[in-house]
């Protein structure tokens, strides 16, 4: 009996010391909350998309999601802090064109590499940009703008929001198109470039949708094209690039989208890409993303992956013909 004893007591020891760890390994996500990081700031265009996908992220998964904001470097700080953090399904960051796709191209101190150091999960967000003239500017469409460079090669200026921003870029790949060549004025932000387009220090200025939509509604500037395939919803009577022969085939959008550290359990990814895409369909997250003039995503991880690998070759291009460099 004392034997019998002995070993109830001795089991009963032995699965109270192996809760914990039976607790520490619950299937994901039971564990504990997911951690979303955000590169930027509160309150910009990035975080709001992020918190406004993390809190239907979190409805699905019957589990917090945190949102982490770590600004700084264009972004590179947060990514970096996601490419480091332990691949265990808990940690992602919400990355977007600049700190994934361009930064590394033209900043030798970016460690990471997005390709080999992250997971990509899914697409959440594509949108164009809007290229803005100033009053009075004599062109009233992209066919217009290129044959006014043309007339006056060096001489036209644009605005962007700095060195090898995908606003930059955006131009640099319609100047190789069009075989134009227009100045650069690197800004810090879409405010001061709207100030300076709308009282003529500048000719042109380049904003994402977001941003460009409710200054052409209300008539404030004049929109002369968008970088998308096809014209967008919100600005029906702004032509697409493409539309332009000297610029057919042209497209190029800002992004937004999901990634985890590499190595992370394909399982773990392929359940997130489902339940993102799930989010995206939603009526009223398809609402709040129109209205600020973004397209939501879909799609595989893999076609994902696909689609970066197309954007960074692209932005290689251009980043080493027109010798594109952070100093």
């Amino acid at each position: 009996m004392f034997k019998r004893l002995f070993l109830s007591v001795s089991a009963l020891a032995a699965a109270l010391c192996a809760a914990p760890a039976m607790a520490a390994e619950a299937a994901w996500p039971e564990a504990r909350p997911l951690t979303l990081i955000v590169p930027f700031s509160p309150g910009g265009n990035v975080d709001t998309t992020a918190r406004l996908v993390a809190q239907k992220l979190a409805d699905r998964l019957k589990q917090s999601v945190i949102v982490d904001n770590v600004a700084g470097a264009g972004g590179v700080l947060g990514v970096a802090k996601a490419a480091h953090a332990r691949p265990d399904g808990y940690t992602l960051v919400m990355g977007f064109d600049g700190p994934i796709s361009v930064a590394r191209l033209i900043n030798s101190a970016v460690k990471y590499d997005a390709e080999t150091d992250l997971e990509p999960v899914a697409l959440v967000t594509t949108a164009p940009v809007v290229l803005l003239a100033r009053p009075g500017l004599p062109a009233r469409d992209m066919g217009e703008l290129i044959a006014l460079a043309r007339a006056k090669p060096d001489t036209l200026t644009y605005a962007s929001s700095g060195v090898g921003t995908v606003l930059h870029l955006a131009m640099e790949v319609m100047q190789d198109q069009a075989k134009v060549k227009l100045v650069h004025v690197p800004y810090r932000g879409g405010a001061q470039i709207t100030n300076d387009v709308m009282g003529g220090q500048v000719d042109l200025g380049l904003l994402v949708t977001t941003s460009a939509t409710p200054l052409v509604q209300q008539k404030k500037l004049h929109a002369l094209g968008v970088t998308s395939a096809k014209r967008v919803d919100t600005l029906p009577d702004v032509q697409a690039f493409g539309e332009t022969p000297e610029l057919k085939g042209f497209e190029l959008n800002t992004w937004t989208g999901v990634f985890a550290p590499a190595g992370t359990d394909p399982a773990v990814v392929g359940r997130l890409n489902q339940e993102l895409n799930a989010v995206l369909k939603l009526e009223d997250v398809q609402k709040r993303l129109a209205e600020g003039g973004a397209i939501p995503g879909r799609g595989t991880p893999q076609e994902f992956a696909e689609f970066l690998k197309k954007e960074k070759a692209l932005y290689g291009h251009i980043v080493k013909s027109a010798d594109i460099q952070q100093e």
